[in-house]
């Protein structure tokens, strides 16, 4: 903030000096809801033109936004808000109308609450931290609806191939004679089975296998989908967080150029 006392008097009327020792006196009682004062410096602005030369004086009012007011009534609903609609993740993928109106409602509520913030800011020409924290949560929480989209989508394709599998198997069962199993040797499959044991023991599986396996759990894919949300959503959201406030609210912060 930057404030300046000048008048129309000449400098061969009136010239203005900044006292020494105690240029600025601050009322102690002094106390503003969202900032707090810093540090100001002082310096002259004399100007000359025309009709002669004024006198000038300056002083920037160095201000510090009030960090705990932000993360109250900021920082802390906007995360909520994105943990509230990750818990669509774990509801039943049949639950369509429960999951659509937990996705749109909390999408709602998040573009509601950014206007709002933006409204009680005033408007600047770059982009603020408040700007960057705002929109991501609005993403995930638009992420986390089309999610849900793709899960129904996934789920609707499950059924059509099931369909598909058992008019074929119909169709197989119909149409073809039964395979005569008569010759086929009893201790084959046992002892297949068997090595194939050894060979796992023998050869553990690499990570890839394991996590692969661990998602044959889940027969359909849309509950693939919900799983693997349940894991990345928070984990990329954490991910946000230790660099958004490393970057923000860690770093050392640059010391302003000298006043000529």
């Amino acid at each position: 903030m930057v404030v300046l006392l000048t008048d129309g008097w000449t400098t061969e009327d009136l010239v203005f000096l900044w006292r020494k020792g105690d240029p600025v006196q601050i009322t102690q009682n002094l106390h503003l809801p969202r900032f707090t004062l810093e540090k100001f410096l002082t310096e002259y602005c004399n100007s000359k033109t025309n009709t002669g030369a004024y006198s000038c004086l300056k002083v920037d009012l160095l201000f510090k936004r009030e960090f705990s007011y932000y993360l109250l009534t900021i920082y802390i609903p906007c995360c909520m808000l994105v943990i509230v609609s990750w818990v669509s993740f774990w509801l039943d993928q049949n639950a369509v109308p429960a999951r659509v109106s937990l996705g749109v409602t909390t999408l709602l509520t998040m573009a509601t609450q950014t206007s709002g913030i933006n409204q009680s800011l005033p408007p600047v020409s770059y982009t603020k931290a408040i700007d960057v924290w705002t929109g991501v949560c609005l993403t995930f929480v638009f992420g986390a609806l089309l999610e849900f989209a793709l899960v129904n989508y996934a789920s609707r394709s499950d059924i059509h191939r099931e369909q598909l599998k058992k008019q074929r198997r119909q169709f197989d069962f119909e149409h073809h004679p039964a395979l005569e199993t008569d010759h086929m040797d009893a201790d084959g499959p046992t002892t297949f089975a068997m090595a194939r044991q050894c060979e796992i023991h023998m050869h553990p599986q690499p990570p890839r296998r394991c996590c692969g396996s661990w998602l044959s759990k889940f027969p359909s894919r849309s509950k693939r989908i919900d799983v693997i949300s349940r894991i990345t959503f928070p984990l990329v959201f954490a991910l946000f967080n230790v660099v958004y406030w490393t970057t923000y609210l860690f770093r050392e912060e640059e010391e302003a150029p000298p006043h000529p």
